[in-house]
């Protein structure tokens, strides 16, 4: 299997799926605004979100597709399959217990998560009742998630890579052709949650089939593989929380700032969010079932020159989307967000938001490489110790920005960017120290060449940006047409610079075997 082809596969559904979430985002911008209902809107929806990421793509995934790899490997179809009908089982009644009581405990997570809303009645109503609606996401999207993984394992990467298309369909189509229908339209937004979820789900059975691996329910806890599983998920979960109890206290710092700063962190986190799931999401989907082949069979060297790849794609692609981001933060909110009721204000703050968090894109992407380097060796201690550490460190940093600094909410996201610039540097510490990485020759001229190109490549964008003028008082085609015309513009002088400095395509060529 050629990796670089597997990658621009999953990178290619993923910029699909992300571009429809712009859509979605604009569209909830210029119908919603940044207010209090979309205040309550993003809340109720991260909640579910964050154990999405706990449960199922991130404790869940570390855990099962390593195993689940090394049974590929080792063991019979039927043991495999038997294996996937326990841990399915089992996943699945955890989840409907938990989505019981999240919906119970509503108020309770509410008041734990968003505390600022509390002294808001109506505000905390209103998330209340959306939680209720958005819960049950959990439930389908981990059984997705891990739908995804038995098919990542197969190498059936495109398919988990296009299933997120379906839920910003699903807002979409609630944005449009639903909402205008109803006083209270935020409520459609929670209903577009719920239906996503279940499409997601549905459209990945057919693909299970195909492979011979559509989970039936056979519980049995006595299974050696699924008692493994989870012990390696009780640290993997720990760690995963602890990642995602940042985003929380997050969220409890911007409850108790001026209306719309969730909103604000928000629309600069969907923007991350694009460079991030095009490249490190693919990145890491590919690589754990690669680097878990490979401890399997015992190939120190591959596994070490997998990692070296990884890293080396994410330098010469995060880099310069970091630096574009920045320096075209304003024409990318303005061009993305500024319709209806979404102000110049709203267009100033989340401006600021993005450029402090597109500090943390290079260290996000390397995360999403270097991690599954300790999950493909089934370990998960070392992952958590990291993460317990980098959590002290961001909020001793929003603790500092927000009291010395007039930051506000971009000062939780610059704590955010330079907290996962910090988890990269000791992932990649760790796994040297390990002896399971080691850098190739090279790695000091690959990196001043690429630095070069994108100086080069900044000059350009800030003078192309500043060239077209006033974003804000441009019409919204014109500044949609400008803003392309910019990022071909920078992209086009990147890649010239880096072919006029000897790199090429097949420098990145990495083949292994399924």
């Amino acid at each position: 299997m050629n990796l670089l082809k597997a990658l621009a596969t999953v990178g290619g559904m993923t910029f699909i799926s992300r571009l429809l979430g712009f859509v979605r985002d604009t569209l909830i911008a210029r119908i919603f605004g940044a207010g209090m209902a979309t205040d309550a809107f993003f809340v109720a929806f991260k909640i579910p979100n964050l154990l999405r990421r706990i449960s199922g793509e991130g404790a869940f995934s570390q855990a099962f597709v390593p195993i689940l790899s090394e049974y590929r490997k080792q063991r019979s179809p039927e043991a495999t399959k038997a294996l996937i009908n326990h841990v399915s089982s089992l996943l699945g009644l955890f989840l409907v217990a938990i989505t019981i009581l999240g919906m119970l405990a509503a108020p309770l997570i509410v008041r734990l998560t968003s505390p600022g809303f509390v002294h808001d009645p109506a505000k905390f109503a209103l998330t209340t009742e959306l939680l209720r609606i958005t819960f049950p996401y959990i439930l389908f999207i981990s059984l997705v998630s891990m739908s995804g993984g038995i098919l990542n394992a197969f190498s059936k990467f495109q398919v988990p890579a296009f299933t997120p298309v379906w839920l910003n369909l699903s807002f979409i189509a609630a944005a449009l052709w639903i909402a205008p229908h109803f006083n209270n339209s935020i409520y459609v937004l929670a209903w577009a949650v719920f239906v996503g979820g279940i499409i997601q789900l549905l459209y990945q059975l057919p693909y299970l089939q195909q492979i011979g691996m559509l989970p039936r329910y056979a519980l049995n806890l006595q299974d050696e593989g699924v008692r493994r599983i989870l012990r390696l998920m009780g640290p993997a979960i720990f760690g995963v929380s602890v990642a995602q109890i940042s985003i929380v206290l997050n969220n409890i710092f911007a409850s108790f700032m001026p209306t719309g700063s969730v909103s604000w962190l928000y629309f600069a986190d969907r923007l991350m969010e694009f460079p991030t799931g095009v490249l490190g999401v693919a990145l890491g989907t590919i690589l754990l079932p690669s680097l878990s082949k490979a401890h399997v069979d015992r190939s120190s060297e591959e596994f070490s020159l997998l990692l070296d790849w990884g890293l080396r794609l994410t330098c010469m692609l995060a880099i310069p989307a970091a630096v574009a981001m920045a320096v075209l933060s304003k024409p990318l909110v303005a061009s993305l967000f500024y319709y209806g009721k979404f102000t110049p204000m709203d267009v100033m703050q989340t401006e600021r938001a993005l450029i402090a968090y597109s500090l943390s894109l290079l260290g996000l992407i390397m995360v999403k490489v270097l991690a599954p380097g300790f999950y493909a060796r089934q370990n998960v201690k070392t992952p958590v110790k990291i993460a317990i550490f980098t959590l002290v460190m961001t909020q001793v940093m929003n603790v500092g920005f927000l009291l010395f600094t007039p930051l506000q909410h971009a000062g939780l996201a610059l704590a955010v960017g330079l907290g996962a610039c910090l988890n990269a540097i000791l992932l990649w510490v760790n796994l040297q120290k390990s002896g399971a990485f080691r850098p190739q020759a090279g790695w000091v001229l690959f990196l001043l060449k690429l630095m070069a190109a994108v100086s080069v490549m900044a000059l350009v964008l800030m003078f192309a940006a500043n060239w077209a003028g006033d974003w804000l008082a441009m019409p919204p085609v014109t500044r949609i047409w400008h803003l392309a015309v910019v990022v071909l513009l920078g992209m086009g002088v990147y890649f010239t610079a880096l072919a006029l400095l000897g790199f090429r395509p097949k420098h990145f060529m990495k083949r292994v075997v399924n």
